[in-house]
């Protein structure tokens, strides 16, 4: 591994250990978005995925936000479709609609078109230059996050061929193909571990995996076609660290709307459990236990409200989690329209309340 300036707020990475620390981390989902305008000015130039194979270009949107916030923890820019990507098939992003793949998964048999898995991690080498560049220019300052998409969320990309309500489709692999289901899974599993491991060893401090789509399968799908793959990447990942004699990294699992596996995933092999607005977080922490640390969950849209507003939301949410084993974040990404002041006064807030907890 590359040697890295010294790092100097490691208040992030205490929490997702479950250590004590003096305030509450914090750090947003989609920080490096369209809300902010040097962030438009910088995408504007060039297209979506020329951007993401651009280390100079990701490295400058990682560290934008910190420029303006004191944010505790920094997220490469990237994208999850990146993995599909790597896998052969075509990804673009359509503006207004989002990613588009021109040739879905139809049938069993476009399995046979995907690229082997094991040589997704060197299609994906521009990542890892990212995260070295990124980490170099980020001097310490606080940690960098890698991430990937969780297995079932990416299926259900590469099957409905983008966005989808009902994800129908890919939900209709698993009724009527069940065994092709679990071959495509086993596949992105198979090329997630060793891209995920790769930006370990390219920099990353720790990893987030995101099952965005979690909210689709109820809790039999979920634990039949989801889970399994959850607990795989974490265990591969972490005993390939091991193998190649690196120092573990705390891993987050995010499953949005997925309240319903909530104790499952606080025992899927995870340090930190990523929650959604929908859930009331001392009832989250009741099903977790003491054993993981808790990570969101502000609604996005709470950052519409004045910012008098915002501190008490805040100050609300930090006295339901509590103050250890905790980071504060979104309970989902940033949207484009939100006010770059209000994401300000919702850290700021996030800062002075957790100091103001521990004291009292």
């Amino acid at each position: 591994p590359q040697s890295f300036p010294e790092l100097k707020n490691d208040t992030f990475l205490r929490a997702a250990w479950g250590e004590e620390t003096d305030y509450t981390p914090v750090w947003c989902m989609r920080q490096a978005g369209r809300y902010l305008p040097e962030f438009r000015e910088t995408r504007a130039a060039q297209d979506f995925f020329s951007t993401c194979r651009s280390p100079e270009a990701c490295c400058e949107l990682t560290l934008q936000p910190l420029r303006r916030f004191p944010l505790d923890a920094a997220i490469i820019f990237s994208d999850i479709l990146v993995v599909p990507q790597a896998l052969g098939m075509e990804v673009t992003m359509v503006p207004g609609k989002g990613p588009s793949f021109p040739e879905p998964l139809r049938e069993e048999r476009d399995l046979e078109r995907l690229r082997d898995p094991a040589a997704v991690a060197s299609e994906l080498g521009y990542v890892f230059q990212a995260i070295t560049l990124t980490r170099q220019k980020l001097a310490g300052r606080v940690p960098l996050i890698g991430f990937a998409g969780a297995p079932w969320t990416l299926m259900t990309y590469m099957i409905e061929g983008g966005s989808s309500s009902t994800m129908a489709q890919a939900k209709r692999w698993l009724y009527q193909r069940p065994q092709a289901s679990h071959q495509l899974l086993r596949i992105l599993t198979d090329a997630l571990v060793p891209y995920l491991i790769g930006q370990v060893v390219a920099g990353a401090q720790a990893l987030q995996l995101f099952e965005s789509h979690a909210g689709h399968l109820g809790p039999q799908l979920f634990n039949m076609f989801a889970l399994p793959y959850i607990r795989d990447v974490a265990k591969r990942v972490k005993a390939g660290l091991q193998e190649a004699g690196l120092a573990p990294v705390p891993m987050i699992i995010f499953a949005k709307d997925g309240h319903f596996a909530l104790e499952e995933l606080a025992q899927s092999g995870y340090e930190v459990v990523g929650l959604d607005w929908t859930v009331a977080p001392r009832k989250a922490r009741k099903l977790v236990g003491k054993t993981v640390t808790l990570q969101g969950n502000l609604d996005p849209c709470a950052l519409y409200a004045s910012e008098e507003e915002i501190g008490r939301l805040v100050q609300q949410m930090l006295d339901d989690f509590g103050p250890q084993r905790y980071i504060a974040n979104l309970g989902h990404g940033l949207y484009p329209d939100m006010d770059p002041e209000h994401v300000g006064a919702f850290v700021d807030a996030v800062h002075r309340h957790s100091r103001l907890l521990r004291k009292n």
